[in-house]
């Protein structure tokens, strides 16, 4: 099985680094604005989509800290949702979505959100990287790895492995990353993602990890 050279060392530095930022509210397992349930987990997510972190997190708290159940949910208005989520990204979409989602919920699942990736799956609006993240965050549950853009690019200029999508990526990862690192990937890579090892020009004059990166297809950096 091939292995991921200095793969201690890499995540003992990037969690040193990476700890003075604030984590995405799709990635917290507590906090003290909402209850996080498998539900708000999913919420958020959907909420995230196209949108920065600090505006998700604020649509979040405005949404989820009174209604935070599909069956509270489903009790609004249209209307309503799009007020308490705006200014997110296609709010108005992501209104109709909710109240889809919460709906399905209650009549297909009994009020719970599914704890089956295959499931979540169904639910419109959900792809593979939000059924993970519930799957780890929102449920809890070890064995899944939700990789989204920064989760693909970056172990790719790592050079640690070579995949054309998401999902190869996360097949690949799972086959070469210990797992005891899975918990930590996505949250860390992200942060990372959006902090130093930008798309284009990352900040490579400070990066913890620079002298194991191999940094391929980076012709620019900083």
């Amino acid at each position: 099985m091939q292995s991921i050279e200095h793969i201690d060392e890499i995540f003992r530095l990037l969690k040193k680094e990476l700890e003075q930022y604030r984590l995405p509210i799709v990635s917290r397992v507590e906090g003290k604005e909402i209850i996080h349930t498998p539900f708000t987990t999913l919420m958020s997510c959907i909420l995230s989509l196209r949108t920065k972190d600090e505006v998700t997190e604020l649509a979040s708290i405005r949404l989820l800290k009174k209604y935070n159940t599909p069956e509270k949910l489903i009790q609004l208005p249209e209307e309503k949702i799009q007020s308490l989520i705006y200014p997110v990204g296609f709010y108005r979409t992501k209104a109709k979505r909710i109240k889809e989602i919460s709906k399905t919920i209650l009549d297909n699942y009994s009020g719970e959100v599914p704890k089956n990736t295959d499931e979540l799956l169904k639910l419109k609006g959900v792809g593979r990287t939000t059924a993970n993240i519930v799957m780890e965050y929102g449920h809890k549950e070890q064995g899944f790895i939700p990789i989204d853009v920064h989760c693909h690019r970056i172990p790719n200029r790592l050079g640690w492995i070579k995949t054309e999508n998401p999902e190869q990526t996360e097949n690949a990862l799972k086959k070469i990353l210990p797992e005891k690192y899975w918990g930590d990937f996505n949250h860390l890579f992200v942060l990372f993602g959006k902090t130093i090892c930008a798309p284009v020009s990352p900040f490579c004059s400070r990066c913890p990890i620079q002298q194991y990166c191999k940094q391929i297809a980076v012709t620019k950096n900083r």
